[in-house]
């Protein structure tokens, strides 16, 4: 038996050239010309033996200072730190769903391909929209491929998205649209929600991008996005916070053409930003522009419900000339695990989640405020997620709180450059977070200000 991970012997390598017809292994690589070449040897430490490395990697881990065992958190900006239920980490951990793949050979894999058509159900019910997709990588990639769609179904490249969505988000929507020619206009905040009546021309549009909540934690008008989009002729893309949903009217029902979110609260940890898992649903009519896969409900032979991948004539690899998307995948072991947790919970507990987060938030949101020095950064409606200002600059006032065992918040930065919003402070709280930790958060914080 051949060990899996044991380099090749001496004894296999010659047995290998003699088979190519060459002396020494440097003979492979003769056509690489020498300028391209290592001209010496990797700076590598001599060989460990695997208990040694084992330790060396476990020294190194032991660096990392993880939320809930070392920092309670209080960070939010996209990524948040909810329950995991154990019923969800064990179900999903099951051999059966240990794939990154929607399976095509519908013989073989029914109980995943339902898996994931259950998951596209629940997300059409909090989106309020007709069809979901099987995912996408994550919410931003969503975003990315919900513009795409618009454009190429208004046939108008101009893009109108507000300031608040994720700024990470349209950074990957700027990098993608040099490519597909998007032209991509930034709607500026006021009082920390879109300020539609700021847009300028009167031309068409293909998009019209909002955030709800934003990325400050707002409540959004999407009445307003929705008459600007009909005004403009574009389709209304919503990028929604699918906890928030528990509480809030879904975005289809406001008037959303598309869809999109990211699924990172339900069922998958936190973990340097993936892998995650990309939301996206839309309204029937664009079920051929659709991105990815889709699995679809049909009956077999004998006359028994079955599920298979459906409408993939419409894929980038079947129709690649007419194709608005170059994505043939998706998330299939986290889109499994986000259906598990959101069958665990039920409407009334995600109704629950999501309540308990909005209380978290309200009474941390007033213990910050009542620390001299620490103001709104934003007067709008909240949900979950706010802003403040504080008198030192974000990023101190975190590396501080870190010693008292805190992970205090997202700086505002990036994408907000020059506004009254540069240098604030994103906090977050889920409906992990106890009045003790809070009431601990709010003295410390207090502390490190002063």
């Amino acid at each position: 038996m051949t060990a899996p991970f044991v380099a090749h012997t001496d004894t296999e390598i010659a047995e290998m050239l003699g088979f190519l017809g060459l002396s020494e292994l440097d003979d492979l690589f003769a056509e690489i010309p020498e300028a391209l070449r290592l001209s010496g040897g990797l700076a590598l430490p001599p060989a460990m033996s695997e208990p040694d490395v084992a330790w060396r990697l476990e020294e190194l881990a032991a660096r990392n200072r993880a939320c809930g065992r070392d920092l309670v958190c209080f960070a939010g900006a996209g990524s948040y730190d909810h329950e995991i239920p154990a019923v969800v980490k064990s179900l999903a951990s099951r051999s059966e769903f240990l794939t990154a793949y929607t399976p095509y050979q519908p013989e073989v894999a029914q109980g995943v391909l339902q898996a994931v058509f259950e998951f596209q159900t629940m997300i059409a019910r909090l989106s309020g929209l007709e069809v979901a997709n099987a995912s996408l990588y994550d919410g931003a990639a969503s975003l990315v491929e919900a513009v795409n769609l618009a454009v190429v179904a208004s046939n108008c490249h101009r893009v109108l998205c507000s300031q608040g969505v994720n700024p990470h988000w349209r950074r990957q929507l700027d990098t993608f649209s040099r490519g597909s020619g998007n032209q991509i206009e930034i709607v500026p905040l006021q009082g920390g929600v879109t300020a539609w009546d700021e847009v300028v021309g009167e031309g068409p549009a293909g998009a019209v991008v909002v955030a709800a909540p934003n990325f400050l934690g707002c409540l959004e008008d999407l009445g307003a996005a929705r008459a600007l989009a009909d005004h403009v002729g574009a389709r209304l893309v919503v990028c929604f916070d699918p906890v928030s949903a528990g509480l809030l009217r879904p975005p289809g029902e406001l008037g959303a053409d598309v869809v999109v979110g990211e699924g990172q609260p339900f069922g998958t940890s936190l973990g340097f930003g993936g892998p995650y898992l990309g939301l996206f649903a839309c309204r029937l009519k664009d079920v051929r522009r659709i991105p990815g896969r889709i699995v679809g409900e049909t009956l077999d032979r004998q006359g028994r419900h079955a599920y298979v991948m459906t409408l993939r004539a419409r894929e980038q690899d079947i129709r690649r000339e007419r194709a608005s998307s170059n994505v043939c995948t998706n998330q299939t072991l986290m889109a499994v695990t986000a259906a598990i947790h959101l069958s665990w919970l039920g409407p009334q507990g995600l109704r629950e989640v999501a309540l308990r987060s909005a209380r978290a938030t309200r009474y941390v949101r007033e213990a910050l405020l009542g620390i001299d020095g620490v103001e709104p950064l934003t007067r709008a409606p909240l949900l979950r997620e706010f802003a403040v200002k504080t008198p030192l600059e974000p990023e101190v006032l975190i590396e501080r709180l870190l010693d008292d065992g805190f992970l205090a918040g997202v700086p505002v930065r990036a994408g907000f450059e020059g506004t009254a919003y540069d240098g604030g402070l994103l906090v977050a709280a889920t409906e992990r977070r106890t009045r003790a930790e809070i009431d601990e958060f709010a003295a410390a914080f207090e502390k490190a200000v002063r």
